[in-house]
């Protein structure tokens, strides 16, 4: 299983994305949901399995969850996979599958932003990919502290040590 360790590489497999379904499901999260920012990126994101393992697809979605699980936290993870539990992008409810009923919902609003994403609707601006890098940094940061990872999201940190002798 490959894991997405870093922005950087992150941000590098956005970018080799052949389509931006991922930005436009991530902007059309922004503008309905634009408190949670987990949910925005799990949008984001969403399309990652595709790209790490192309011939596998009855699992991208589940690729993507673990991929990410260590970047951008469990809810990133748990949302992409109550995703791929619903279907992807098929008709029907998102199933809570014993995550509370907040990420069924936002798992539910996910759904439909990449359906309307994938059907072209008219939506907001996109954007550019480098718009989302700042929240993508803020987030891994969180989840690299909560973690006790001691490297951060960029990679081992250079130089000193604060604290150290």
């Amino acid at each position: 299983m490959p894991y997405v360790t870093s922005v950087v590489t992150l941000m590098q497999l956005l970018y080799d994305s052949p389509d931006d379904c991922g930005l436009r499901t991530a902007a059309h999260l922004r503008r309905s949901h634009p408190s949670d920012k987990e949910l925005q990126l799990a949008g984001l994101v969403h399309d990652l399995g595709k790209m790490l393992r192309p011939s596998d697809g009855a699992v991208h979605g589940e690729l993507a969850a673990e991929a990410v699980r260590p970047l951008l936290g469990e809810r990133v993870a748990r949302l992409l996979g109550l995703l791929a539990a619903a279907g992807g992008s098929g008709p029907g409810g998102a199933s809570s599958g014993g995550a509370g009923d907040g990420d069924a919902e936002a798992a539910a609003s996910l759904r439909q932003a990449r359906e309307a994403a994938a059907a072209g609707a008219a939506g907001p601006d996109a954007g550019v990919l480098e718009d989302w890098r700042p929240l993508l940094e803020l987030v891994a940061a969180r989840s690299c502290r909560g973690s006790g990872n001691a490297d951060g999201p960029l990679g081992t940190p250079r130089g000193p040590v604060p604290g150290a002798r």
